[in-house]
Formats: structure tokens, sequence, C-alpha cells
């Protein structure tokens, strides 16, 4: 169902444009990392949401799996992570990161959320405040959103 209300479509817009541009500045920020985009979000799953195997690794990147091999590979390659037998089944492979792969995505992960710190210390305090309380509210509509993208036929 499509809200009509101006109001709602006009915040939708807002949020869009400014989630749009935060995330195109955090590039910059996680290009520091050496790893691309995809082996970083990548890495992302497998530290913050623990092993997988290449075909979950591959749904949740939403890439095919041919592309998740690959970016795999890259970072097994480097060190990151490790293909392990799966303990459930003999014809899967699971997916883990290394010490390396977590220390790398901490890293990557904490320049963001200082160069994020240091934005958000930059507006006015009401500003601020007002940011504090949004910020849990994106963790309630980014489930809204994937509930009715679920729902949806």
């Amino acid at each position: 169902m499509v809200i009509s209300n101006p109001a709602v479509v006009e915040a939708a817009n807002a949020l869009n444009s400014g989630a749009i541009h935060l995330l195109r500045q955090l590039r910059a920020v996680d290009r520091r990392s050496g790893l691309t985009p995809a082996r970083l979000s990548a890495l992302s799953v497998l530290v913050f949401a623990g092993p997988h195997t290449l075909g979950a690794l591959a749904r949740a990147e939403d890439v095919a799996g041919p592309t998740m091999t690959r970016i795999v590979d890259g970072l097994c390659d480097l060190g990151l992570a490790v293909r392990e037998p799966h303990p459930d089944s003999a014809r899967l492979v699971r997916v883990t990161a290394t010490v390396d792969g977590e220390a790398v995505m901490r890293r990557a992960r904490e320049a963001r959320i200082d160069t994020i710190v240091a934005a958000i210390a930059s507006l006015p305090a009401p500003h601020q405040k007002q940011l504090a309380a949004a910020a849990s509210i994106l963790d309630e509509l980014a489930a809204n959103v994937a509930k009715s993208l679920t729902d949806a036929p």
C-alpha cells in the first residue's frame, strides 16, 4: 500500500537522499581498508553474523553464486577468510573470517564510526539529540522495509 500523505512522501524523499549521500561519503572511508566494496561487505557478514555457506553468503549479499565464489577467493587469498568443511554436509563449504579478517573489518567499522561521530559532533546540540532519537527509529524502519519486501507478491 502506497501512502499518499505528502508529509510522509517528503520524509521518505529526504531520508532516501540523506542515506545515499551519507553512504557515498562513507565509501571514501571504506576505501582506506584496502578492500573492494564487495569484499568488505562480505567480510562484514562473516565477522558480524558468523560463518556462512557460499550460497547463504551470496543470498545475504544479493549476488550470484559464481560472483560470491570470486569474492571469497579474494578474501581467502588475502588471508581474511578460510573455507572449511561444513559440519553437517560433506557437499557444502563454510566460509569463516580469520583473525586477520576480523581485525580488518573491525578497523574499517571503527573508521566509519569515527567519521560519523565527528560529523555528528559538528552538528548543533539540538540536531544531535534529534539524530540520536531518530537512529533507533531507523532500525525499526529497516525492519518494516524488509517485512514489506517479504510480504510482497
